[in-house]
């Protein structure tokens, strides 16, 4: 009997210690700032699986129906383009909060998973998830965000790949490329519009001041109005088209980038003279973000 009080007076401690937890967390910006979370209703949570359910499906309108009249405007094109590009999706959660906060008839479903993708061009990605779904008080998502972690084997889409190797072996040699994301692409592009209107000015402008151009006859020129004014006297016209811009730096380094251009040019005389080459250029950008040097290589057109 004794034992039987102990059991009874324990379970009722920890009752009145658990309902002494109304609240947890806080919400610190904005509006909101100071309000705390409640545990909001498992109905959530269920809706929230319907959504997986019908997501896993490739249903687009069943997903649709979750959302509220405007979230589903808005995002149906970009739903429908999603599931037609994809031969499989698999979305597994592994754990579902519902919550609220203080005063509010909105809800949140805070849950993390795992997605398979299998897309119909054949590639294929794993990816770890946490999102948060916001439901309305007619219990319809009107907002949806995502955080992902990228599977070390994925086929495509990791932050990092690639080696360096470099001319002479150092620090460097053996470490990952990234991409570099400093303006490189619109300097590239402004380059193009630049050189194609013969407008030394602007071309000029982002080269730094004792840049220099390795050319693909082995000839190392440095670049200068004076150069670029006596290049365009002898020219009638210039066309320089883009086919990729690749800008890349060597992993946990300063800033400084190589930007490897895909491109086609045709230079046509005063004299009535065609040089049309394919060419792929690297054009290194200094920590300052400044061209200062223009390694070129060529071939000769196809012959078709």
């Amino acid at each position: 009997m004794k034992n039987t009080v102990k059991i009874l007076a324990l379970i009722l401690t920890f009752q009145l210690s658990a309902q002494k937890v109304k609240t947890s967390g806080q919400w610190l910006t904005g509006e909101n700032k100071g309000k705390s979370f409640v545990l909001a209703s498992d109905d959530y949570m269920d809706l929230y699986l319907g959504t997986v359910a019908a997501y896993n499906a490739g249903d687009v309108e069943k997903e649709l129906s979750f959302y509220d009249a405007a979230f589903g405007a808005e995002n149906r094109e970009f739903t429908t383009n999603w599931h037609a590009s994809t031969e499989k999706v698999t979305n597994t959660p592994t754990v579902i909060i519902p919550v609220k906060l203080q005063g509010s008839d909105d809800a949140l479903v805070l849950s993390w998973s795992t997605e398979d993708r299998l897309w119909k061009n054949g590639s294929t990605q794993k990816m770890s998830l946490m999102e948060v779904y916001s439901f309305n008080k007619d219990k319809k998502i009107y907002d949806f965000s995502q955080w992902y972690r990228i599977d070390r084997e994925n086929e495509f889409g990791r932050p990092v790949g690639g080696k360096f190797f470099g001319e002479i072996e150092s620090e460097y040699t053996g470490r990952p490329l990234v991409f570099s994301n400093r303006g490189e692409v619109e300097v590239i592009e402004q380059l193009m519009k630049d050189y194609n209107d013969m407008n030394v000015e602007g071309f000029i402008g982002v080269f730094a001041e004792d840049a220099v151009i390795e050319g693909f006859d082995g000839e190392v020129t440095p670049i200068s109005k004076e150069m670029l004014n006596g290049y365009f006297d002898s020219l009638a016209s210039v066309s320089w088209k883009l086919f990729a811009i690749v800008p890349l730096k060597i992993y946990d380094t300063d800033p400084a980038s190589g930007v490897t251009v895909f491109s086609r040019e045709v230079r046509t005389g005063k004299d009535g003279s065609v040089w049309e080459k394919d060419l792929v250029e690297n054009f290194y950008f200094n920590v300052s973000g400044k061209i200062d040097r223009v390694i070129q290589f060529s071939r000769d057109m196809t012959k078709k």
